[in-house]
């Protein structure tokens, strides 16, 4: 940016468009917004992710709404102390950015680069009706190693095989520093803001009370997800038994249960993988600390996944454009939903998730093995049902790991779980079966 640029870009005005991105620390989009004069940020409850999709689920359920409107909550919180107001709206983003545009006089639209095609067709729509003379601006700022940073010349090299994908990654890429948060603006920064958020009433869902045998007792914002880091690190330190306990089923401790927070972005990858060395550097490094940042790659695999192959994610026969005989039986659909399989390890997964919008990584890759491969019925019924009820839904680890269970993705072994042995090696004692078979013990 040149100094005229520079200029004429203090005198403007930018709306900075939320939406996997709900933080103000480490947020690039917000960054670049704020060297304007006058900044206004907006989120939209779009009611289509509140509708059922092709095969009969909503696609946000009350689980990860909930985690959702309390993520916001702590956005507009966060941005108030910076004297930028967050108006919210239940409303197309297509129906509403074109009038606020007039409105305020937006010189420039901010967002996060999205690449699926149901946010492409949002943020393409949003343009088409916005005015000309306003420019919209975007970063890719969900990733750990960043696009233009990655040893590949175009998404179409990214290999097929995670293993290589990473070692390579390691080899030669730079993890970028924590954008610092901008500083506050002029108190005349503030607009009157008439909107609120929705409940979950409001948004066509039923209200709950958390269920006490969940994993995942926490709240969704920027605020709880540094709390949760402040104690699996630093007053637990739990991280140092993380790649042992990654594995387990009950508690909230066997895991660091960043997911949530990540995938709706009240936390980035990169503050996460720097507090990781400074773990390293104050308590211990080993290989547990080192599986937190494995896995932060992983998240990054299947972003650059789907980059390179786009909408065959979401077909039947995915990235390998395999064919196999998929079933479709509606009975046996209701039966793994409500756990009522002949499996108890995997019916207790299955009630785990109905009851709190929580599954862990093992139970994850049981149940879908299960539906997939022993059931053989068409794996994107599963993906689709996790989308609607995972609190730490992130689309293309969902629909990455569908496929790579299921056969069709970047398993190259493609390996098939045996439930039971999985069952006998995880949950010896049974304690996390009873715990959702038999309630009424705990």
């Amino acid at each position: 940016m040149n100094a005229a640029e520079e200029t004429n870009n203090t005198m403007a005005t930018h709306l900075v468009w939320f939406g996997n991105n709900l933080r103000v620390k480490d947020n690039q989009i917000l960054r670049e917004a704020c060297k304007a004069e006058r900044v206004i940020a907006v989120y939209f409850f779009d009611p289509r992710h509140f509708e059922k999709n092709d095969f009969g689920f909503k696609k946000t359920e009350r689980f990860r709404a909930k985690f959702l409107i309390e993520s916001v909550l702590a956005l507009k919180e966060n941005l108030a102390n910076l004297n930028i107001s967050l108006l919210t709206f239940t409303a197309k983003p297509e129906d509403k950015i074109p009038e606020l545009i007039e409105t305020f006089h937006i010189d420039g639209v901010f967002y996060q680069e999205e690449w699926t095609s149901e946010e492409m067709t949002v943020i393409n729509e949003v343009k088409a009706r916005a005015p000309k003379a306003c420019s919209f601006v975007s970063f890719f700022d969900q990733f750990l190693f960043h696009p233009e940073d990655i040893p590949y010349t175009s998404f179409t090299d990214i290999p097929n095989v995670f293993t290589t994908f990473r070692k390579k990654c390691e080899a030669k890429v730079q993890v970028r520093p924590i954008i610092s948060i901008p500083a506050p603006k002029a108190k005349q920064n503030l607009v009157d803001d008439p909107t609120s958020l929705p409940s979950l009433k409001d948004l066509g869902l039923k209200e709950f009370s958390p269920d006490y045998r969940s994993a995942f007792p926490f709240h969704g914002g920027e605020s709880a997800a540094e709390k949760r880091i402040q104690e699996y690190f630093w007053e637990t330190e739990q991280l140092v038994f993380y790649k042992r306990t990654r594995n387990g089923l009950v508690g909230k401790d066997y895991s660091s249960k960043l997911s949530a927070w990540l995938a709706n972005g009240s936390i980035s990858a990169r503050t996460i993988y720097w507090e990781v060395k400074q773990f390293e550097k104050e308590v211990t490094k080993n290989q547990d600390t080192y599986w937190l940042i494995f896995e932060l790659i992983w998240r990054d695999y299947f972003k650059y996944v789907s980059l390179k192959f786009g909408n065959q994610i979401f077909q039947l026969g995915g990235i390998l454009n395999r064919e196999y005989k998929w079933k479709t039986d509606n009975a046996k659909t209701l039966e793994w939903i409500h756990g009522n399989t002949p499996d108890d390890f995997v019916n207790a997964n299955m009630l785990e998730l109905k009851h709190t919008g929580w599954m862990s990584n093992r139970g994850r890759q049981n149940v879908a093995s299960y539906w997939s491969k022993y059931l053989q019925q068409d794996w994107r019924i599963g993906a689709s049902y996790f989308e609607s009820m995972l609190m730490d839904y992130d689309v293309h680890s969902n629909w990455g790991n569908w496929m790579y269970n299921s056969g069709v993705g970047n398993d190259p072994r493609n390996r098939t779980f045996n439930t039971q042995r999985q069952a006998n090696m995880y949950d010896p004692n049974k304690r996390f079966q009873k715990i959702w078979l038999q309630p009424t013990l705990f």
